[in-house]
Formats: C-alpha cells, sequence, structure tokens
C-alpha cells in the first residue's frame, strides 16, 4: 500500500510535467543575428507557406534571442522562408519541428539571397 502512495504522486507530477509543455506548444527560438521580421513555414519539399508567424508577436517582429510561439502546425519536416527587417529573404529546408517543443535556426542553416 505504501507503495501506490508513493508512486501515485510521481505519476502525476509526469503527467503534469507533459501536459504544461504541450499547453506551450511550438515554439521558434531565434538565433540568427538579426531581427525576422517575417517567418513563413511550409511542409517540406513543398512551397504551400502558412500565414506570417510574425504576426503571432505583439510586436510583430523576432529579435535574436527571442522565442515566437508558432501556431496553425503540428510537428513534422518544414521549409522556412523568412525575411530579416532590411528586406534580405532566407530559407530553410528540412527542419524536425516536434509538438510541444522549441525549435531554433542559426544563420548557419540559411540560405540567403544577397
Amino acid at each position: 500500500m505504501l507503495k501506490h502512495a508513493l508512486i501515485a504522486p510521481l505519476i502525476l507530477l509526469a503527467f503534469n510535467s507533459a501536459t504544461l509543455a504541450a499547453d506551450k506548444g511550438i515554439r521558434f527560438w531565434n538565433l540568427t543575428s538579426a531581427t525576422i521580421a517575417k517567418f513563413y513555414m511550409a511542409p517540406a519539399g513543398t512551397t504551400n507557406y502558412g500565414p506570417n508567424q510574425c504576426e503571432n508577436d505583439r510586436d510583430g517582429t523576432v529579435d535574436h534571442d527571442e522565442r515566437l510561439k508558432i501556431t496553425g502546425i503540428t510537428g513534422g519536416k518544414f521549409d522556412i522562408k523568412l525575411a530579416y527587417e532590411d528586406g534580405k529573404v532566407c530559407l530553410a529546408k528540412d527542419i524536425s519541428v516536434k509538438d510541444g517543443s522549441v525549435f531554433s535556426l542559426e544563420d548557419k542553416n540559411l540560405i540567403c539571397n544577397k
């Protein structure tokens, strides 16, 4: 009986932790060197880009080292198109995104126009 009394709180704690992570949803962490003004995601290998995810941020941009809530997608592989405030457009291909987690991009992940 004592064994069950000790296990139940641990199971409840694990369940609550998983629920909290899922409640936060998918988030993008900008580890690039500049502020992103537009951020679009498409299923990998397509150009079916969804809405500008920067609209989910209160100031409409994602600064370096800032996180952005991603909406309207579930986990999978994505191609990402982003634009910086200066107008430079970049692509990142085949990026893995997991439900309830954070994914990031760095300059080295991007192919940019000149």
